[in-house]
């Protein structure tokens, strides 16, 4: 039998920063080049005597992150870059760095120095001394601050926090933080529950725990962005409501298909407006109907690409030909249901429950075949 040769021959060759890292940071990108050579020299500052490493999970920056990063590995080898091609959103980028990592303890924060990463040693210690599996940096505990949110901006997060805290039963103060350090072995444990889609992955977290992980919250200060600018918009609420409405449905329903419902929903709206106008321009009644049909898959299909499948978003000939397809696929579904919704009510001749029973159908039928040959994953 032949043995396999030794990594190295020579102990003396193995170098000293090799020593394995006991704190892995995972910071998400999106256009941050500017502020990523300024945050792992903030960490290099604050983590003074801690063996760590820094991965930064980058979406395809547009402004090129990914090469500012790669040149920083190339100076400092605790410095790790993933580059994410064709997938996009906070949370999945959060998922892949800490699967990533095989440190012990693993923390995520944001790349806009937002973030106290002075906090980190508390942290940290809080977990090897076993009194918390996640730790939480809340703005909203004692000596914690968000003095630098717009009013906007502050309502809608304690409006969000108090909404999560409610329906899913979270008890911590900052639920919505961006800023958290967990054992990573609780987190793998954890991971095939949660969402990759979203912003929020603190909450899906909690709440895909369900009070199994003993948590400490910690005070910091909430900063202000020097360069680059904001994630949030209004796609962040959408992702924050779908995924409280995927928990209180124990994961059974996904927060993808509870977007693409929540489409169908607007798109029925916009049918019937489109309708009554041209019925009341004196259409005859089956080309209104066309008319509306048409103006209503076209809507729920850029509304889709933009909201439901951002991360695998169709531009120019892709586009044209995805919403071909989609015309196609939802025609289909409509024949399913208003196949299933005769069949309901030929057994039970309730008018509501068969047109619910149809719409169930169509919605599930659009929804699977679009995204097997729509926005099929490539």
């Amino acid at each position: 039998m032949t043995s396999l040769a030794p990594l190295s021959a020579n102990p003396a060759a193995i170098r000293a920063d090799s020593v394995a890292p006991q704190l892995c940071i995972v910071v998400p990108t999106f256009n941050e080049r500017d502020n990523a050579p300024v945050l792992f020299e903030k960490l290099d500052a604050a983590l003074q005597g801690i063996p760590f490493e820094v991965i930064f999970v980058d979406d395809n920056s547009p402004d090129r992150t990914w090469e500012v990063v790669r040149r920083l590995a190339q100076q400092d080898t605790r410095v790790r870059c993933v580059r994410r091609i064709g997938r996009r959103g906070l949370s999945g980028a959060c998922i892949e760095g800490i699967l990533a990592s095989s440190a012990p303890f693993v923390a995520v924060m944001d790349a806009d120095l937002q973030h106290d990463e002075t906090r980190l040693p508390t942290m940290l210690a809080l977990l090897q001394s076993g009194e918390a599996e996640l730790v939480v940096g809340s703005r909203y505990v004692g000596g914690g601050s968000a003095d630098s949110f717009s009013s906007t901006r502050a309502g809608g997060s304690k409006f969000a926090t108090v909404l999560a805290k409610q329906l899913l039963h979270i008890e911590i103060a900052d639920p919505m933080s961006g800023f958290f350090m967990v054992r990573r072995d609780r987190f793998e444990a954890i991971a095939p529950s949660l969402s990759e889609q979203g912003f929020k992955i603190l909450l899906d977290l909690i709440a895909s725990a369900k009070g199994r992980l003993r948590t400490v919250e910690v005070p910091f200060t909430f900063g202000t962005r020097l360069h680059g600018e904001s994630k949030l918009d209004s796609l962040v609420v959408m992702d924050f409501l779908g995924l409280v409405l995927a928990k209180l449905t124990l994961d059974t329903v996904s927060l993808r298909f509870l977007m693409f419902a929540f489409v169908g929903g607007i798109g029925l709206l916009v049918h019937l407006a489109t309708l009554y106008l041209a019925l009341a321009m004196n259409a005859p009644f089956a080309v209104a109907q066309g008319i509306a049909a048409f103006t209503a898959m076209t809507g729920n299909f850029l509304l889709n690409n933009r909201l439901t499948y951002r991360d695998q978003r169709l531009r120019g000939a892709k586009l044209i030909r995805g919403l071909i397809a989609f015309y196609i696929v939802c025609s289909v579904g409509l024949l399913a249901n208003v196949g299933v919704a005769f069949s309901v009510y030929d057994q039970n001749a309730v008018w509501w429950l068969a047109g619910i029973a149809g719409a169930l159908m169509g919605v599930v039928w659009n929804y699977g075949i679009s995204s097997l040959l729509v926005w099929r994953k490539r």
